[in-house]
């Protein structure tokens, strides 16, 4: 039998905890609404997406598809933003295309971009893991994430009190070579493009040292690293991060499937930093996979599919609940996206 052919059912007898509405109510800070990863929602009407964010219990959804360029930013401020302001927030973007042209002055004009972003309506700056992994300067060397050069940017973002979510690395088994050890193997051979082995990219921890340098450089400025701190595989590193950095905030986005393999270092992670985590999907509006989160952080619930029905593509293993008290999933819900969002109360 090929390996592609087993899929074992587990015979262990275990509970199972409908979560369809949450406990609270839920700001989704890390989402999208544009292809590929959103599902189009920009060309589809606008109704429709409301009632299934109440299906879901979504209050408030935060958009991160702006940060594709000003003309999309535009775009989903318009289709989104205008008609329903307190349902959504929409992120801008750098455009790494022009440091080349911009040469030194890129930093400089990056900034000033952002002004521009935020006056037409962005509430946040979003960064894309190209950066750290493919960007390049004029000179076509790779930036590295503490590059003082584009310092101006996040002072930028400290002025006018926008938050950075930023995403510079995948899951670490992307960075490791492609044998018989490597955990993410199938999903490696099924996209291959998702690989970055070093070299030509730069090592997995070179990447979130300097990640690490960058935040602590600039405390004035909101950070959410993005995918718990893009190192879900290691809270111990990131739980560090957040002792040493005040100005940093993690979510959960796209890594229940790691967060729920270790339940009691992640429920106790929750606990200590209950004030630092924000919820998050990654998945677009997908009501089945906000109630597989639901039931992940409010369930005691064993070995489970945290892909919400389908075989699961970061990982070939279940997760168990983190069955988390309600003033930790209160603040994990909304309270701390409230906050650092600049919501009202």
């Amino acid at each position: 039998m090929l390996l592609s052919d087993f899929h074992p059912k587990p015979a262990l007898v275990r509970k199972t905890t409908p979560v369809n509405q949450p406990k609270f109510p839920v700001i989704d800070a890390h989402n999208h609404l544009a292809e590929p990863f959103g599902g189009g929602w920009d060309k589809r009407p606008l109704p429709v997406l409301l009632d299934r964010l109440d299906e879901a219990g979504v209050r408030t959804y935060v958009d991160l598809d702006g940060g594709w360029g000003e003309d999309v930013l535009n775009r989903h401020l318009d289709h989104f933003k205008a008609p329903a302001p307190e349902r959504f927030q929409v992120f801008g973007g750098v455009d790494w295309s022009a440091w080349p042209a911009q040469g030194d002055r890129f930093g400089e004009w990056a900034a000033q971009r952002l002004r521009i972003q935020a006056a037409r309506g962005a509430q946040g700056l979003k960064v894309w893991k190209p950066f750290g992994l493919s960007v390049k300067d004029q000179h076509g060397s790779l930036a590295a994430v503490d590059d003082p050069r584009l310092d101006p940017i996040w002072q930028t973002a400290a002025e006018l009190r926008l938050p950075v979510m930023i995403h510079v690395a995948d899951p670490v088994a992307f960075f490791d070579p492609l044998d018989g050890r490597n955990e993410h193997y199938e999903t490696l051979v099924n996209h291959p493009d998702w690989r970055f082995p070093a070299p030509p990219f730069p090592p997995f921890i070179k990447i979130l040292e300097d990640l690490a340098s960058l935040i602590a450089r600039h405390p004035a400025t909101i950070f959410i690293a993005a995918h718990v701190g893009c190192y879900a595989e290691n809270l111990g590193w990131v739980g560090r991060l957040l002792d040493r950095c005040p100005n940093a905030f993690v979510d959960i986005a796209a890594r229940i499937n790691e967060l729920g393999r270790q339940p009691y270092t992640a429920r106790r992670f929750f606990l200590q930093y209950a004030d630092r985590i924000l919820f998050g999907l990654d998945l677009g509006p997908d009501v089945d996979s906000y109630r597989i989160h639901y039931r992940f952080l409010e369930s005691d619930d064993e070995y489970f599919n945290y892909s919400a029905g389908k075989t699961p593509d970061l990982g070939c293993w279940s997760i168990y609940g983190l069955f988390l008290p309600d003033e930790v999933l209160e603040k994990v819900y909304y309270l701390n996206a409230q906050r650092i969002l600049l919501f009202p109360s």
